[in-house]
């Protein structure tokens, strides 16, 4: 299965994330034209060799207006999209969610890259809602910092069009520390916005302070990747350095992996106990605990205990590399006091999400793959939402869109 691993040691920003694919792209020169034919008003892109802790790579250069942000302002707050490698004065004029709407339906690219261009940017106008505590409507951004923004989402988003892999693997993302300037005044890092679109996601401080992934990269991030995890057992074909503006005393790089990974099955550990004096809350609490601690499965079924006692078998799936932290978790959140373990092969179909548009807006579409089968499934979160803001129930929905993305 084709394969694309991100390396985030040094955080992501769009820039960055569109330089290190753009590497993969034997036809880089013809792919910079067609993105300055995209004729987003004012934006043009180039790209130049850059250097960092002796590795060479390609630093991407998004200008609006004929200025690139300086890495001194940082783009955060409901009036700003992006931030870290970016920076710089920015115009008085405001942009909103529909504005950027206009502008990715006016570009000349597929409805794919259109759905993905249009998720990931929703994904931040949800973050900066979530933040201010105003609704998505009324968040508003600087032209200037939106139309930069829109320019690199939709790069990555034509990137990962061209390079189409069946899956995408990223590392832990490092956000950095310390704190930040923004239009608001001096916030802590990883940004509000930033610490929204990850959740859920793995990440880690790091010894460097600053920020070093912005919210345009998490959210390309957290829309593009299917798992996160480390390299996987892969076939190398190609790698590319997309490199960041500023310095450090490491190499300031997001690194992409593009090749083959087996589809042969993997082992998983299955931990199992039995619980008889829990309550439902107190067992819903604990399979929450386990899965923000990275189990893959967390299920019960109902078990007639000793004594004739009512109760519950809970069983654990997850890697062998998280088995410890996962029973040590299992022990912290359950009563019970023992727990078995077996080592089951497992045997997955490749997973892959699209978005795609329909009438009512962006869709996520879960594919899957292999052993000579295929499956879709829509997203629940995303029929539910549009079932709630057009007054409809879900089957509705379904009826509407299948067979009718646009």
């Amino acid at each position: 299965m084709t394969t694309l691993f991100l390396d985030c040691g040094m955080g992501a920003a769009g820039d960055m994330l569109t330089a290190a694919l753009l590497e993969l792209l034997p036809e880089r020169e013809e792919f910079l034209a067609e993105l300055n034919r995209l004729g987003i008003p004012g934006v043009s892109f180039s790209a130049e060799e850059s250097e960092k802790c002796g590795i060479r790579g390609t630093r991407v250069i998004v200008k609006v207006d004929g200025g690139e942000e300086s890495a001194e302002m940082h783009a955060h707050g409901a009036d700003h999209a992006r931030g870290s490698d970016h920076g710089g004065e920015h115009a008085h004029a405001h942009s909103d969610l529909h504005d950027i709407e206009r502008v990715a339906e006016s570009l000349p690219v597929s409805d794919r890259v259109k759905a993905d261009l249009l998720a990931v940017y929703s994904q931040i106008a949800e973050a900066e809602s979530h933040v201010h505590g105003v609704p998505v409507t009324e968040v508003h951004f600087h032209e200037v910092g939106a139309k930069d923004a829109v320019a690199d989402i939709a790069a990555v988003c034509m990137l990962m069009d061209r390079l189409r892999p069946g899956r995408v693997v990223v590392s832990p993302v490092s956000v950095g520390s310390g704190q930040v300037q923004c239009a608001h005044g001096i916030l802590p890092v990883p940004a509000p916005a930033t610490a929204f679109l990850l959740r859920g996601a793995p990440i880690r401080g790091g010894e460097f302070s600053g920020e070093l992934c912005t919210p345009t990269g998490a959210a390309l991030l957290t829309h593009f990747a299917t798992e996160f995890g480390e390299l996987p057992v892969m076939k190398v074909e190609r790698i590319g350095y997309g490199m960041g503006k500023r310095d450090f005393p490491a190499a300031n790089c997001v690194r992409a992996f593009l090749g083959e990974t087996d589809e042969a099955g993997d082992t998983v550990s299955e931990l199992v106990c039995n619980l008889d004096d829990m309550t439902p809350e107190a067992i819903g609490f604990a399979q929450e605990s386990l899965y923000a601690a990275g189990a893959l499965e967390v299920f019960t079924v109902p078990a007639q205990m000793k004594k004739t006692r009512p109760g519950h078998l809970l069983t654990v799936l997850c890697r062998g590399t998280d088995k410890e932290k996962i029973i040590r978790q299992i022990f912290r959140y359950t009563s019970t006091l023992g727990i078995r373990e077996t080592v089951c092969r497992r045997y997955t179909l490749s997973r892959s999400e699209e978005t795609v548009m329909t009438r009512f807006g962006p869709v996520r579409v879960k594919r899957s793959e292999g052993y000579g089968t295929q499956k879709e499934k829509y997203e629940y979160e995303d029929v539910a939402r549009l079932a709630r803001d057009n007054g409809m129930n879900l089957e509705e929905v379904f009826s509407s869109i299948k067979g009718k993305e646009s």
